[in-house]
């Protein structure tokens, strides 16, 4: 039973030991209803040592010291402090105080170019946060909202130091769990605002399976209805444009044939106008004459109006075949209930509606608000196509996590305004594939077009690539999002959520985690032109740390500035790092065969979830992958409902940063192949669902690092002179690498960055570490 204390104007709520409900209310009656943010309160008994002082009330428990002189709170009637080594850089709180914390979230990033004011999160480098819960709506469980009855102070404070994870677990449980989203979602989403007709829509789903790029949900913009209308402005509509989608049953059926799901854009701000198709039936579900042909105003304060809303207006469309909806944002803020925003209707009953019959729900809708999480995805808005806008995009999604919020969908590559440039599109498609979800966006302009081929040839080739990978990393997102609703661990989180004691941690704004395994340090910002690469500064934490495309390795434990071309992205994976791939690019399916990247250098596991992909609470499997490093193991073995998976599944192991060895199952040796360029042992096994199987490597060490070959392609990229390459090419011949070897460079070397381009190949690994 919760712990509560409670006087005429006041209750504290003990939810744990360092969280607090505080109320005041003059009349002395508070709210126990559930609101939009707090969803449930029964939480274990806290113990607690009370007294009364000459300072008032004095409470501590394991981790809090609470004084409060019990009037109308205030600075020097209520303060809280932190206990302990946990009391991070502030620790003590005094209600009405500034906090300092390190970001939320925002509404939208409509018309952003760059850097936005977010709202507060739930961590901060002081030790503690506070949530106001004062102005939210009681939400019932049955998704109605109504007003609060009396006003009144309703504060949750958050007392975690720096335990980031405990803070937001325990939030997660106060607010509810994050939902798990269907596998379809993780996939590569196609959406342009443009008037598509039915024919023209599906020869670009032939475009795009023709040239082997996988896609997993179509997004139809408004032109799919009606726009130039008799009533209303044409932006809300709910009737299919027949001139420009003359069968949407058999266009809907054919996408899902292609396992394809489908979401079509709303603006439900101007209502039911009388030329739509199913405002007859509104209009009975209402008591309305429709021979009157009066407008049904959008009325999300109306628990009729919704019901008819959903079962005249979108069931019968879903029974064609639309799968989920997009929630565009035209309605504004407020309503005709005081306290109701319509965002938050729309999204909690949307989401609700969409997860009838037990399956997995999805909207695509803005944020509302603390407790948003339970209705994924987010949609972020209208953003302007530049550097900038790219350059917030990774800090954005990582502070969401701070108040648990992990799925943004952005639109990749910008939405409006802006300049065309390949480079720039690519870094945000690269970003895109490492973000909650990939969805490439434009407005109505046929120069900001995403299609692959509209960009120059090398860079389509590269945005083809990029694409498949990101459905070739749907078991390990879907992984990471079966450990976000289970363990609250965003799929995109920043790098102080795991090293919180770090100042580094802090520094590095856009570096992010993305998943159990992989670290992302996205580069946004343009190619030096001469040195024809671009640059991010990045904190690699201790330990031995390999790029996930290339295979080079780094020691960690410093800052370190990484170059890269075009064609490649910083992403890295510690030693021992397992990241499972799917060789069958289908979103909708269990892959039958599966490529496991391993990292050379230390034990590691990975625990591979998969399910049917839809079905809420369904059975599921688990797949305990482990490499031991010393004993030269790598095993797999399958638990939980095997019936899901293919009854044979091949497997295809890339073993990074492995010296050449022999490999053999059950004493039975296999070929296996070794590319000396990227240091990486390849071989293939079959395994059954039910069949564990135990990899022997006959011995294990780390491949060569080739850090010479990789300085002599970076000098061969630079566009400068060549006398200049080749004084440094016999350097380094000569004389090797390392801090004596740079600082020569430095001296000796005219062109700007030049040296600093080869410090991360020549600094990469501690003297001897790497090297067989």
């Amino acid at each position: 039973m919760t712990t509560i204390l409670r006087g005429s104007t006041y209750r504290l709520t003990f939810l744990t030991s360092r969280m607090v409900r505080l109320e005041y209310q003059p009349d002395g009656l508070f709210e126990d209803g559930l609101t939009t943010c707090a969803r449930c309160r029964d939480f274990e008994p806290v113990e607690l040592i009370t007294r009364h002082t000459s300072r008032g009330l004095e409470i501590d428990t394991e981790h809090l010291h609470l004084v409060y002189n019990e009037g109308p709170f205030s600075g020097s009637g209520m303060c809280i402090s932190l206990k302990g080594a946990g009391k991070a850089f502030g620790g003590v709180w005094r209600y009405g105080q500034k906090l300092r914390t390190l970001g939320g979230t925002a509404r939208t990033l409509d018309e952003a170019d760059g850097e936005i004011p977010v709202e507060d999160g739930l961590v901060s480098w002081q030790g503690y946060s506070v949530l106001d819960d004062s102005q939210s709506m009681l939400l019932t469980e049955d998704g109605h909202f109504l007003p609060r009855k009396n006003k009144e102070i309703d504060l949750y404070f958050f007392g975690y130091g720096l335990d980031y994870t405990g803070c937001l677990r325990d939030f997660h449980r106060l607010s509810g769990a994050v939902p798990m989203p269907p596998r379809y979602a993780l996939g590569n989403w196609w959406s342009r605002y443009h008037e598509y007709t039915q024919e023209s829509y599906m020869q670009l789903m032939d475009r795009f399976r023709d040239a082997g790029i996988p896609l997993a949900v179509a997004v139809i913009d408004m032109d799919w209805h009606l726009t130039d209308v008799p009533y209303g402005t044409g932006w809300t509509g709910y009737t299919w444009n027949r001139e420009l989608f003359p069968d949407p049953p058999a266009l809907l059926a054919e996408l899902h044939r292609r396992g394809m799901r489908v979401t079509l854009n709303l603006h439900p701000a101007d209502g039911v106008q009388p030329h739509e198709e199913a405002y007859p039936a509104m209009c009975r579900a209402l008591g309305r004459d429709p021979e009157e042909k009066l407008a049904i105003d959008f009325d999300p304060g109306s628990e009729k109006f919704l019901k008819a809303y959903f079962e005249c207006l979108h069931h019968p469309m879903e029974q064609e075949g639309v799968d989920f909806w997009w929630i565009d944002w035209q309605q504004g803020t407020t309503s005709a209930v005081e306290g109701l925003d319509p965002l938050w209707v729309l999204n909690e009953r949307h989401y609700r509606d969409s997860c009838r019959g037990g399956t997995r729900g999805l909207i695509l809708s803005r944020y509302a608000g603390p407790g948003s999480h339970r209705c994924p995805v987010g949609f972020s808005g209208d953003t302007v196509i530049s550097w900038e806008s790219l350059d917030f995009q990774p800090r954005f999604t990582t502070m969401a996590a701070n108040i648990g919020y992990p799925w943004w969908s952005h639109d990749i590559g910008g939405h409006m305004q802006g300049f065309r440039s390949d480079e720039l599109s690519l870094r945000w498609l690269q970003f895109g594939v490492f973000s909650p979800i990939l969805r490439l966006h434009s407005t109505k302009n046929d120069f900001c077009s995403k299609e692959p081929w509209s960009f120059e040839p090398e860079t389509e080739r590269q945005m083809t690539e990029l694409l498949r990978l990101r459905h070739r990393l749907i078991p390990y997102l879907y992984t990471a999002a079966e450990r976000a609703s289970r363990l609250c661990e965003a799929p995109v989180r920043p790098m102080y959520h795991r090293w919180p004691d770090r100042r580094e941690a802090y520094e590095v704004k856009n570096q992010y985690l993305f998943g159990p395994t992989l670290m992302v340090c996205p580069i946004t910002s343009p190619m030096d032109p001469t040195l024809r690469l671009a640059s991010v500064t990045a904190w690699l934490p201790e330990g031995l740390w390999f790029d996930f495309f290339g295979g080079q390795m780094y020691s960690g434990g410093r800052m370190l500035r990484l170059w890269r071309p075009l064609s490649e992205y910083p992403v890295l994976a510690p030693a021992g790092g397992i990241v499972p791939l799917a060789d069958d690019l289908r979103a909708d399916t269990l892959p039958e065969r599966l490529t496991l990247r391993v990292f050379a250098g230390a034990d590691g596991a990975f625990e591979l979830y998969e399910d049917d992909g839809m079905t809420d609470g369904g059975p599921s499997v688990r797949t305990d992958i482990a490499l031991n490093w010393a004993e030269g193991l790598l095993t797999v073995a399958s638990r939980g409902d095997t019936s899901l998976l293919p009854a044979k599944r091949t497997w295809q192991v890339e073993c990074v940063g492995f010296a050449p060895c022999g490999v053999s199952v059950d004493g039975r040796e296999l070929p296996a192949a070794y590319d000396e360029e990227r240091g990486v042992l390849r071989f293939t096994m079959e395994t059954g669902a039910e069949e564990a199987c135990c990899v022997r490597f006959s011995e294990t060490r780390l491949a060569q690092d080739r850090w010479l070959e990789r300085a002599h392609e970076r000098l061969h990229r630079m566009q400068t002179d060549n006398n200049e390459k080749e004084a440094v090419w016999r350097l380094l011949q000569s004389k090797g690498r390392g801090h004596g070897v740079l600082t020569t460079l430095r001296v000796m070397c005219h062109t700007p960055g030049l040296a600093g381009c080869l410090e991360e190949v020549l600094l990469n690994l501690e003297e001897g570490s790497g090297d067989a």
